[in-house]
């Protein structure tokens, strides 16, 4: 569906945009996922990526870029120099490629908090998670641009309210915070996801 790739595009794109305005000095700047810098951020998001791709396409992750491979719900190891700006957007291309495809697309995800549902489907919730979500880490730790897609931060919470407990099942999502009364979509959002905006 060429609206669940636009969708993506744009949150990826915007996930790049704080790559690329990232400081070299801030890259070891400690970020709001516990233990993880703004360097570890991005890795962990390719990495995801990677991981996906990979069952997509059959074949194991394999390190590029200079970011390596781990488990999904952690951060790869960067090599001095990594550009993760290159190695993200290979990714986001990647992934472009296989939702702009209608067999590939249509893969079911058996390892989605979803539950077994099609790559482009898991992509358009859990994965909008991941970068609404570490978008807004990225921007915190390095002091760049926190504010979030309006539209897509109201559509993703709506759509993962039913699936908050398979979320904490994984031990990768912390428990979600009181979000203030008169809070505003973003602020719900993230206070959603464990996060103290």
């Amino acid at each position: 569906m060429s609206h669940i790739a636009d969708r993506y595009a744009a949150l990826a794109d915007a996930f790049l945009d704080r790559i690329r305005a990232t400081p070299a000095p801030l890259w070891d700047a400690k970020s709001p996922c516990n233990g993880w810098t703004a360097r570890d951020v991005v890795a962990h998001v390719v990495n995801g990526h990677r991981g996906i791709l990979g069952f997509v396409h059959g074949t194991p992750p394999a390190p590029a870029h200079g970011v390596g491979v781990s488990a999904m719900s952690d951060a790869p190891a960067v090599e001095p120099g990594a550009d993760l700006g290159a190695a993200f957007a290979a990714c986001r291309d990647d992934l472009l490629t296989v939702l702009r495809d209608p067999v590939l697309a249509a893969r079911p995800l058996p390892f989605s908090q979803l539950g077994p549902v099609p790559v482009e489907h898991a992509v358009d919730v859990v994965g909008a998670l991941e970068l609404l979500g570490h978008t807004w880490d990225l921007a915190r730790a390095t002091g760049g641009d926190e504010a979030l897609d309006r539209e897509a931060v109201s559509r993703v919470h709506r759509a993962l309210v039913p699936h908050h407990a398979a979320l904490l099942a994984t031990g990768a999502f912390d428990p979600s915070v009181a979000a203030p009364e008169d809070a505003d979509a973003q602020t719900a959002f993230l206070c959603f996801t464990g996060r103290r905006p």
